[in-house]
């Protein structure tokens, strides 16, 4: 097994939590390249002071703070997947940096804004992806899965495309918060296929919806929750949920609250069960803060 490229584990308020996150990714056992993308990316307000006659920091920050998580599984030929994912991961990184205005109140109409922020932020990904593949003859049909949460307050926002996964740990129960966007979980949700036939279909890797591909017009699916103290978020690729069950990733969530060693068991129980592909995984904890707040951000899960 490679050595997992990890971030390191942060620990930072957002009231009403205390947010402490980590992510890796790794090789697998059988693939020569690692396609998959992750970031974890903390956002704060900041001020630096040019000139002052007060005694004081040059740089000031505030009091509000978020969070924003992201996993990206590239797809196409001779390296055209790892540059699909790693360019949505840029320009989702960009739409944070001089777009988005996350520290706005989180009032209800403003929240419909801030996932209709993130869906056209895709759909951009997605034309841009698009345009640089029809340039590069080896780039072409280049694409990428694209599974983001973003978190403020006591809210949380996730935006998905293609079939990598978002979890939601609660009370010790494991929650799929997105839909596999594929051919065989379509079948699935028409009742045309059992769920047990899923992981032996010959058409189990066929994704139908992703950031790229041969022409524009991707659908981003949007959730909005509201968190509990205790939660955990994992976001993974379907390299880590082909080799492990839903099961198997709850004893390990169960048993390692640390995020960090958390993340570490799963990207290993994954290689031990077969690395078949490329593995990622983000875990985040939110704990109890001192700090309470509140507001209308989304649907209570």
């Amino acid at each position: 097994m490679d050595e997992p490229n990890g971030t390191a584990s942060s620990d930072s308020p957002s009231a009403p939590f205390v947010v402490r996150s980590y992510g890796a990714t790794d090789r697998g056992r059988n693939r020569p390249t690692n396609e998959d993308q992750f970031l974890i990316a903390d956002l704060t307000k900041a001020m630096h002071v040019r000139q002052t006659s007060l005694e004081e920091p040059r740089a000031r920050f505030g009091e509000q703070h978020g969070h924003l998580f992201l996993v990206a599984d590239g797809m196409g030929g001779h390296h055209a997947g790892e540059h699909a994912s790693a360019m949505a991961v840029t320009l989702i990184e960009q739409f944070a940096l001089n777009t988005f205005r996350w520290f706005m109140p989180l009032t209800a109409v403003h929240a419909d804004n801030v996932v209709t922020d993130f869906q056209e932020a895709v759909e951009r990904a997605d034309a841009t992806i698009v345009e640089a593949a029809t340039k590069r003859p080896d780039l072409r049909g280049m694409g990428t899965t694209l599974t983001l949460a973003f978190h403020y307050e006591a809210e949380l926002l996730v935006i998905h495309v293609g079939d990598s996964r978002a979890y939601l740990f609660r009370d010790n129960t494991l929650r799929q918060l997105t839909r596999d966007h594929t051919v065989v979980a379509e079948l699935v949700r028409r009742g045309e296929l059992d769920l047990a036939e899923v992981r032996q279909h010959r058409l189990r890797h066929i994704i139908t919806n992703v950031v790229g591909g041969t022409e524009s017009g991707v659908q981003a699916e949007a959730h909005t929750l509201k968190l509990h103290v205790d939660d955990e978020l994992l976001l993974c690729s379907d390299g880590l949920t082909e080799m492990l069950s839903n099961a198997e990733i709850s004893e390990v969530l169960r048993g390692e609250p640390n995020p960090e060693a958390a993340c570490t068991r799963l990207i290993s129980l994954a290689n031990e069960c077969g690395g078949q592909d490329n593995i990622t995984a983000i875990v985040a904890r939110f704990s109890a803060s001192p700090a309470t707040t509140g507001n209308a951000f989304g649907n209570q899960p």
